[in-house]
C-alpha cells in the first residue's frame, strides 16, 4: 500500500505536476479558446485559484495545447514569465519587456534582408529601455545574441527624453511595439501569449509594475496574457501599494477595480470535489505501484472518463492487489482530507508527505500506526491545535481511554457533552464543538492508536512549543502480567532504542498519576500499541 512506509519510504515532489491528474484539460481548453477569439484581441485573462490549487499545471497544459496547434506558416509564441523569480536588481518592467523582446528576437532570420530590417526595428525598441540597472539581465537573455559584445549593453542606456521613463516615451514604445508585431519578418507569428505565474507571491511594487507593464506597453493587437494568481492576494498587494483604505461594506475596492481594468475576465480553477480528492489520492499512490508509464496514463484516462460520466471510482477495474490497496487507502483518507484541507492539491500532497515521514519514524521506533488513523490525528494537530492539546493533557493525566470513549459516545449521540464528563476528583469538562465534529470523522480511534501518535507528536514539538506546554507523561503497561505500570516521559520513549528504558515510577514519586490496573473500573491510560 502506497502510504504504508518502512523500507519502501516515499515522498512526493512539491513541484507542479507535469501530468494532469485532475482533468484540468477542460480549464486549459477554455482558456485557449478565449485566447484565440478574434473579438478579444488583445486580451488579458486571469486564472484564479488559491496557492497550490493547480494554476501552474493549467499553464503547462495551455502551453502544450498551443505548441501542438502550431504550424510552420503560423506560429503562436508562448512566453513563460515568473515575476517572483525576477532579479531583484532589475525592475519588473525591464524584466518582462526583455523576456518578450527576447522571444521575438529568436523569430528573425538575420541572413534575410527582411529579417535584418526587423532586427533593426527591434533594436530601436531595446534602446528605449533603460538597461543601466539591467546589465545582468541583458547578459543572460536571448537579446545578447543580437549584440556583438557585452560592452555594447552599455550603449543601450538611453538618454532620450522619449525613453520609457517619460509619458511620451511610453506612448511611443507602445506604437513602435505594435509596428514590430506587424513587421513582414514576423508575418508567420499570429500571436504572442505571455503566461504570467506566481504574481500573487510578489511584493506590492513588483505586482503593480508588472500589471502596469501589461497595460501600458504590451496591450496591442496580437498580444495575449494569462495571469495565474490568487486575485484576492493581488488586490491586497495593489491596495498596499496605492495606500487605499480597506473596504468592508460590500463595495468593490479601488484595488479590485484597478485589477479588473487590466484583467478582462477570469477563469477559476475549481476546488476539488470529494470524487476529485479520492481520485487524486489514488493516482498519487498508484503511480508508485504501476509497472510502466503507459499503465499509469491508462489509469489517469479511466479516472477522467469516470469524472465526466459522473461515475464511481468503485467501478474502476483494478486487477492488481497493490492498486486495490491504493484505492482502499484513498477511500479511507478522503473524508478527512476533503473536509479539512480545503480540497487543495498541494495541501493534500504535503499532508501525505508529512504522514509518510511520521509513519516511517514510528515504524522504525516500533510504534504501529495505521494511515487513516494518523491522518485523522494529524488533521486535529494541524487545524485544531487547542483540541489537540486537550488530547495530550488526557494522555498526561492517564485518562485517554475513558475520555476517547466518552467523546465517541457524545459524537454518536449528537449531544454537546456538557456536564457529562466527570474527571477524577469530581471536575467536569465539556468537549468543544470542534472536537465533537472531528470525532465524527472516520475512523474510530482507540487509546492505543491515539497514544502512539501522541507520543510521536509530543517528541516532534519544537523547543518553543514545548515551553508552552507542560511535559507529557505516558503510562504504559503490559496487560498480560498485571503489574503496576511504569510512567515514562514521552521523549524518552521515542528517543530510546528500547520501548521503555526508564525504571517504574510510583505515584509517590510525584511525576504524575500512575495507571490503574485494567478491569478495576477506574480510569486507565492507553495500552502500548504493538
Amino acid at each position: 500500500m502506497g502510504v504504508v512506509v518502512g523500507s519502501d519510504f516515499r515522498l512526493w515532489s512539491d513541484e507542479p505536476s507535469a501530468t494532469d491528474l485532475l482533468s484540468f484539460d477542460a480549464i486549459a481548453d477554455t482558456v485557449v479558446d478565449a485566447l484565440f477569439d478574434g473579438e478579444l484581441d488583445p486580451v488579458a485573462l486571469g486564472l484564479e485559484g488559491t496557492w497550490g490549487s493547480g494554476k501552474t499545471t493549467v499553464l503547462h497544459l495551455i502551453e502544450k495545447r498551443i505548441d501542438a496547434a502550431n504550424a510552420d506558416d503560423q506560429v503562436v509564441i508562448v512566453v513563460r514569465s515568473n515575476p517572483w523569480q525576477y532579479d531583484p536588481t532589475v525592475g519588473a518592467k525591464e524584466s518582462l519587456i526583455a523576456e518578450i523582446l527576447g522571444a521575438l528576437s529568436a523569430q528573425f532570420n538575420a541572413t534575410d534582408p527582411v529579417g535584418q530590417a526587423g532586427l533593426t526595428a527591434l533594436r530601436a525598441l531595446v534602446r528605449r529601455v533603460n538597461w543601466s540597472k539591467a546589465v545582468k539581465m541583458a547578459a543572460r537573455t536571448t537579446l545578447t545574441l543580437q549584440l556583438p559584445s557585452l560592452d555594447d549593453v552599455f550603449d543601450l542606456v538611453s538618454d532620450d527624453p522619449e525613453s520609457l521613463d517619460s509619458p511620451k516615451g511610453m506612448a511611443s514604445f507602445k506604437d513602435e511595439f505594435q509596428k514590430l508585431l506587424t513587421d513582414p519578418a514576423l508575418a508567420h507569428v499570429s500571436r504572442v501569449v505571455v503566461l504570467v505565474d506566481d504574481l500573487d507571491r510578489c511584493l506590492p511594487p513588483t505586482v503593480v509594475e508588472t500589471l502596469e507593464t501589461i497595460r501600458l506597453f504590451l496591450s496591442v493587437p496580437g498580444m495575449c496574457f494569462v495571469v495565474a494568481a490568487d486575485a484576492a492576494r493581488v488586490a491586497e498587494a495593489i491596495r498596499m501599494h496605492l495606500g487605499t483604505p480597506q473596504v468592508g461594506d460590500g463595495r468593490e475596492s479601488v484595488a479590485s477595480l484597478y485589477l479588473h481594468k487590466i484583467v478582462q475576465t477570469t477563469v477559476p480553477v475549481p476546488a476539488l470535489s470529494s470524487f476529485d480528492t479520492r481520485a487524486y489520492l489514488f493516482l498519487l499512490l498508484a503511480r508508485q505501484e504501476c509497472g510502466s508509464e503507459a499503465a499509469f496514463e491508462e489509469l489517469v484516462r479511466a479516472c477522467g472518463e469516470l469524472r465526466v460520466a459522473a461515475g464511481s471510482l468503485d467501478d474502476l477495474a483494478l486487477p492488481e492487489k497493490p492498486l486495490q490497496s491504493a484505492m482502499q487507502s484513498a477511500a479511507r483518507l478522503t473524508p478527512i482530507l476533503y473536509e479539512k484541507l480545503q480540497a487543495n492539491p498541494r495541501r493534500i500532497k504535503r499532508f501525505m508527505n508529512d504522514l509518510n515521514v511520521r509513519q516511517s519514524i514510528a515504524n522504525r521506533r516500533g510504534i504501529a500506526l495505521s494511515p487513516d488513523a494518523v491522518a485523522k490525528l494529524m488533521v486535529l494537530e494541524r487545524t485544531l491545535p487547542a483540541d489537540f492539546d486537550t488530547l495530550l493533557s488526557w494522555l498526561s493525566a492517564g485518562v485517554l481511554r475513558p475520555r476517547l470513549e466518552r467523546l465517541a459516545e457524545v459524537a454518536e449521540s449528537g449531544s454537546s457533552g456538557a456536564g457529562a464528563d466527570a474527571m477524577d476528583g469530581g471536575d467536569e469538562e465539556a468537549f468543544s464543538a470542534t472536537m465533537i465534529r472531528w470525532a465524527k470523522l472516520p475512523p474510530a480511534l482507540d487509546a492505543a492508536t491515539a497514544g502512539g501518535y501522541l507520543t510521536l507528536a509530543a517528541a516532534f514539538r519544537s523547543p518553543a512549543s514545548k515551553q508552552r506546554h507542560r511535559p507529557v507523561v505516558v503510562a504504559w503497561s503490559d496487560p498480560s502480567d498485571g503489574k503496576q505500570a511504569s510512567l515514562t516521559p514521552i521523549r524518552g520513549v521515542v528517543d530510546s532504542e528500547s520501548r521503555v528504558d526508564t525504571a517504574p515510577v510510583s505515584r509517590g514519586d510525584g511525576d504524575g498519576p500512575s495507571r490503574r490496573r485494567r478491569g478495576s473500573g477506574e480510569a486507565t491510560g492507553c495500552d502500548r500499541a504493538t
